[in-house]
């Protein structure tokens, strides 16, 4: 049996297949920002790369629990 992604990466494939871009380029935009509240890198995602909500949201979870 295989093991079912959780949490916010199971978002990664369709993140990585609507917008074009690998997980660890969206990473490392969220790192490059300067911005360190999770609210404010989800609004820069969504206003400045047009990322949809539950999209943005995942990539900044799982960025911020891997540390800035």
């Amino acid at each position: 049996m295989t093991d079912q992604v959780k949490g916010p990466a199971a978002y990664f494939p369709s993140i990585e297949k609507k917008y074009g871009r690998p997980i660890a380029e969206w990473q490392q935009i969220i790192r490059d920002s300067g911005i360190t509240k999770h609210m404010e890198l989800v609004g820069m995602l969504k206003t400045e790369y047009a990322l949809g909500h539950g999209h943005a949201n995942a990539l900044v979870a799982h960025t911020l629990a891997e540390g800035l």
